[in-house]
């Protein structure tokens, strides 16, 4: 049996993902991760985690398993590399997704380097996606049996050192029986809500959250022969697709909506124009993430380019410094800075963030 770090968010996805490895007879200590530097006491429902309200909790889930507790703080590599790089991000016009910067930087990173360096062997997580072993060794990242669950996507920043020191026990069960074993248990956290939107966002509104930390920057919306529509205070607060809240001076000629399709950082425009011209047929990806060993030459795949989207069948072909991925079918609205996640079938290959996105 194992020496395991179970991070315990609060949550009862990471309560019964450490009661069974504790039922299985592993050697678990829970850990929480202190991400704020102010926590709230409180969560706002189903908003946000990491609360006091939160710590409580998974205290009182490892005091259930019998398992020792603590509280490691990782708040300020948290606030560099999660925080700071979301708002440098926004700044530049992009859309990124700090869940896929926390797992890759926090938690199957930091935390885990400290759990080996403890002297643990791995790290249990709530995460719905499977790991399955090949012949060779080599661990294979797979998407969940709940589909509705899956996280495959956010997980899709895991190298191959990474996964080998993973473990996601509920990988092969659904959300309805995690909570009915966590209730059989005797965990509180049993009907617990699901935590959403952005963690260090637990009011849920980005636009006012980015607007507190990068102040107001003016500028004009334009339509794509430079006529000026409206004016903004800030193109961080848009993202590419955006339809609603443009607040645009007068309708477009045909009657029809119109929709963000690019932002300029350098004069602080917005453009926007008709749905049609959000098609994307090529994208370019920068820092490639495989979590196998690396592709070699062009290949078939699938590609999902946001959490919960449906995959796009794709070549994808490495390059020197990247991955560039020509779809078969086309996609809306996508832009640069958010994560195509590169799948051959429900085994995840690797990732790159999106730099361009093209017709």
């Amino acid at each position: 049996m194992a020496r395991l770090i179970a991070a315990l968010s609060g949550g009862v996805d990471s309560a019964v993902a450490a009661a069974r490895m504790v039922e299985a007879g592993h050697d678990v200590t829970a850990i929480h991760l202190a991400l704020s530097r102010t926590p709230l006491t409180y969560r706002a429902g189903s908003r946000g985690c990491c609360s006091l309200e939160d710590a409580n909790d998974a205290r009182r889930v490892a005091d259930t398993l019998a398992i020792p507790f603590y509280v490691w703080d990782f708040s300020t590599q948290f606030h560099e590399d999660v925080v700071q790089n979301f708002l440098s991000e926004y700044a530049r016009g992009h859309t990124p997704n700090p869940c896929l910067r926390c797992n890759e930087k926090i938690k199957f990173a930091a935390l885990c380097d400290r759990a080996l360096a403890l002297g643990f062997e791995g790290v249990v997580t709530g995460h719905y996606a499977r790991l399955i072993e090949q012949s060779d060794g080599t661990i294979d990242l797979h998407r969940s049996v709940d589909q509705a669950k899956d996280q495959s996507y956010v997980l899709g920043v895991l190298t191959q050192k990474q996964l080998r020191h993973s473990h996601f026990p509920l990988g092969d069960t659904i959300k309805e029986e995690v909570r009915r074993e966590a209730h059989r248990r005797g965990l509180r956290v049993a009907d617990k809500p699901d935590s959403y939107d952005i963690c260090f966002i637990p009011e849920g509104d980005t636009a006012d959250y980015l607007h507190d930390k990068l102040g107001y920057r003016p500028g004009q919306i334009k339509d794509e022969s430079g006529e000026v529509l409206g004016e903004h205070q800030g193109i961080f607060t848009y993202t590419i697709g955006q339809r609603k809240g443009l607040r645009l001076g007068h309708p477009a000629a045909d009657g029809r909506p119109r929709y963000v399709l690019r932002l300029d950082p350098q004069d602080d425009t917005v453009i926007v124009g008709p749905h049609a011209k959000l098609r994307v047929d090529h994208l370019s990806g920068v820092d490639p993430l495989w979590c196998g060993q690396a592709p070699s030459g062009p290949f078939t795949a699938t590609v999902q380019l946001r959490a919960h989207a449906q995959e796009v069948p794709a070549t994808v072909t490495p390059t020197a410094d990247g991955v560039t991925i020509r779809l078969d079918q086309p996609a809306y609205g996508i832009a640069p800075g958010q994560t195509a996640v590169i799948y051959d079938g429900t085994r995840v290959v690797g990732s790159a963030t999106i730099d361009t996105a093209t017709p």
